[in-house]
């Protein structure tokens, strides 16, 4: 499965501090149908993300119906990115047979 969305990242600063993008309701409820063909547990989804030149391999959060795209540190200084910009973002999710 192929997304593609802006979404603002925000900081969030509980127990282990990290910044974020929320993935839209629309694409989230899509991305929720199929979690069971792709979860390891506890909701996690793996995927692939891009933001500019920069792609890596993370696994999705389950918020409130949709999920949140942690983006690690050295994505955000890679692509001159902070809390409170807007991204460009692509998601991909591998779905096996």
């Amino acid at each position: 499965m192929e997304f593609e969305f802006e979404g603002e990242i925000f900081y969030w600063r509980g127990p282990a501090p990290f910044h974020f993008v929320a993935v839209p309701e629309d694409d989230g409820e899509v991305i929720h149908d199929h979690a069971g063909l792709v979860t390891y547990g506890w909701g996690m989804i793996p995927a692939t993300v891009t933001v500019g030149a920069t792609e890596w391999t993370t696994a999705l959060f389950p918020k409130d119906g949709s999920y949140l795209v942690p983006v690690k540190d050295a994505v955000r200084r890679a692509e001159g990115l902070d809390a409170g910009d807007t991204v460009l973002l692509r998601l991909s999710i591998s779905i096996a047979p």
